[in-house]
C-alpha cells in the first residue's frame, strides 16, 4: 500500500514519513537515506533470500532432548497464627 501510493506520485522526493505516518516531500522534510546503506541492505537481503530459495537442504542443529524434571517439593505445613500461643480454646 505504501509503495503503491509512493509510486503513483511523479515526484522523486515524495514518500512516506514513518515517524509521523504521513506522505510528504521527504527532501523538504529533511529525511534523506544514505544511498549506499539502502543499496547494501537490499543487495544483502536479495542474496540471502536467493540462497534460501535455491538451497535444497539446510544444516541446522538438532534440539537436545532433555529429560523431564522431577516433581516439585511440597509447600510444607501451615503455621499457626502469630501471638496466639497463650490462648486457651
Amino acid at each position: 500500500m505504501i509503495a503503491g501510493k509512493t509510486l503513483e506520485n511523479d515526484e522523486y522526493s515524495y514518500g512516506f514519513d514513518a515517524q509521523s505516518g504521513v506522505f510528504k516531500d521527504l527532501v523538504k522534510a529533511g529525511i534523506i537515506d544514505p544511498t549506499k546503506v539502502v543499496r547494501t541492505a537490499l543487495q544483502d537481503a536479495a542474496s540471502v533470500s536467493g540462497l534460501l530459495i535455491t538451497t535444497e537442504a539446510m544444516v541446522a542443529e538438532r534440539p537436545e532432548k532433555k529429560p523431564a524434571g522431577g516433581m516439585p517439593g511440597g509447600g510444607g505445613g501451615m503455621g499457626g497464627m502469630g501471638g496466639m500461643d497463650g490462648m486457651d480454646f
